[in-house]
């Protein structure tokens, strides 16, 4: 039986810098939808403060690895998203876009170094509007995060689809997730 390549997703940020938490809200969102239906085998939900090393870690040897972060932008439009698959480009060197002191793209770059990159990377990242002591996402930031989780549970079933082998053995049939096996 082939191998299933495990899947990360990991929520960036810091939950007491308002919209800096986007990234653990989406994660909580997702753990929260996965009680009632399940994601597929193999997927992770983490969290992280974005220092390099740990997010090496945490997406190292994952087939697919999907990022949310808080994102700055000059000039800012709260709650816009931006979808950057990093499978096979290297990021600029030019600065970070993520509201932490090292981004994204030195944890990529390290990880490409290192020859430790996920196969594919997709990152989310969400223009905040506050990222100043406290608890609680913006309403803007906070408006998009039921639409991230579920952009990201289609994102994961995407990835399984084109990972999944063809099966002669196929009956065409669907497998739904709670349904039991006849006789």
């Amino acid at each position: 039986m082939p191998v299933t390549p495990r899947i990360v997703v990991v929520g960036v940020g810091n939950s007491f810098r308002h919209d800096d938490g986007v990234g653990w809200a989406v994660v909580d969102r997702l753990a929260e939808r996965a009680a009632g239906r399940s994601l597929p085998p193999g997927t992770a939900l983490e969290t992280c403060d974005g220092e390099p090393a740990r997010l090496l870690g945490l997406w190292e040897n994952a087939g697919l690895a999907v990022v949310l972060d808080a994102a700055h932008a000059h000039p800012p439009r709260p709650g816009r998203v931006h979808r950057l698959v990093l499978d096979a480009a290297r990021l600029p060197r030019t600065g970070s876009t993520s509201s932490h002191g090292l981004g994204l793209g030195e944890a990529v770059e390290l990880s490409r170094a290192l020859d430790r990159l996920p196969d594919r990377l997709v990152v989310y990242a969400v223009e905040g509007s506050d990222q100043s002591l406290g608890t609680g996402l913006s309403a803007p930031v906070a408006a998009r995060v039921d639409e991230l989780a579920r952009s990201v549970e289609e994102e994961i079933l995407r990835y399984r689809a084109r990972e999944a082998p063809d099966d002669p053995e196929d009956d065409g049939c669907e497998d739904v997730p709670g349904a039991e096996d006849g006789p």
